[in-house]
């Protein structure tokens, strides 16, 4: 008898549920046909919505079905040769040069943003021209870096074709991306934080790393991903200063080779085309996986944080 008390109640719960779906339905197509407006970006907006989706999942899937197949142990040895063409030099050159770069660039990027949005006075003069900047920086082609980076980190500092090169041309690269973000995840935290730490008796040093910075973390590690995958996909700007040497580098004035430009050679040569797809699938989890666990990072340290 209970369990059909139960039933019954579960059953009238659900016809409740659907019945509010529907009246929220029908309250929304009402309020689209007193405005049509509304209802047209609604629809291009969902269908902008729907073709960005399939454009990925359509990307991945060829990837996916162009390289798979071709994933072989030989392209994951240690040493890599014309027979092999192994790419776990490349993946490994990849991951070294994409925290040497992040270790250079997100402590200028946050620390900037920091200035910017807590310590400079409304109105700055030097804060707009440093927007400005930072948004010119953004719109340069990668190229351009490179050839900058060439000019003036492999040829005047005499660096040579090298890890330390590439890694500081990327962090130029990426440093808008990254100041940018942090400004405006600074931004988003709320006054009241920030007022209520200074009636407590905190000073200003203890309210921006205490209070503000814990705030902004998720929006800042946002911009640290997206730096660190233009890192990883960057081809351009490392041929240039990185240099195309397959080896792990002994330190970081060798030249490297990373897992794009080594994807990006396969395919010019034209003789490992099945290996540069493999190579396209490794990269793209490499991609996934570094988005992965910033996100699981992120989700941890707002945990703590609330």
């Amino acid at each position: 008898m209970e369990n059909v008390k139960a039933a019954m109640e579960n059953a009238g719960s659900a016809g409740k549920a659907e019945a509010i779906n529907y009246q929220s339905v029908k309250q929304k197509f009402q309020s689209y046909l007193k405005h049509p407006g509304s209802f047209a970006v609604y629809i291009l907006t969902s269908l902008a919505a729907l073709i960005t989706v399939l454009v990925l999942g359509f990307i991945i899937v060829y990837i996916l079905v162009k390289g798979v197949p071709h994933l072989t142990p030989d392209l994951f040895a240690w040493e890599y040769n014309s027979e092999n063409v192994s790419m776990l030099p490349s993946i490994i050159n990849t991951l070294l040069l994409t925290a040497l770069a992040l270790v250079i660039v997100v402590p200028i990027g946050i620390f900037s943003a920091i200035y910017m949005v807590e310590y400079a006075k409304k109105g700055n003069k030097i804060v707009s021209i440093v927007r400005v900047t930072a948004e010119t920086l953004s719109g340069i082609p990668s190229i351009v870096y490179g050839l900058f980076g060439m000019i003036f980190f492999v040829g005047v500092c005499n660096f040579g074709n090298s890890l330390l090169a590439g890694a500081l041309t990327v962090a130029i690269m990426v440093l808008p991306t990254v100041m940018r973000t942090t400004e405006e995840a600074l931004l988003s935290v709320p006054n009241s934080y920030r007022e209520g730490s200074f009636g407590l008796g905190a000073g200003k040093l203890r309210t921006v790393f205490k209070v503000v910075l814990p705030s902004a973390v998720p929006g800042i590690l946002s911009g640290i991903i997206l730096a660190t995958g233009r890192i990883v996909g960057e081809t351009a700007a490392l041929i240039y200063t990185a240099g195309t040497v397959a080896k792990v580098p002994e330190s970081v004035f060798d030249s490297t080779r990373t897992l794009a430009v080594h994807m990006y050679n396969l395919s010019k040569e034209g003789l490992n085309t099945n290996q540069a797809y493999a190579t396209a699938v490794v990269l793209l989890i490499v991609v996934i996986l570094i988005n992965m666990l910033s996100n699981f990072a992120a989700r941890k340290l707002s945990a703590k944080q609330k």
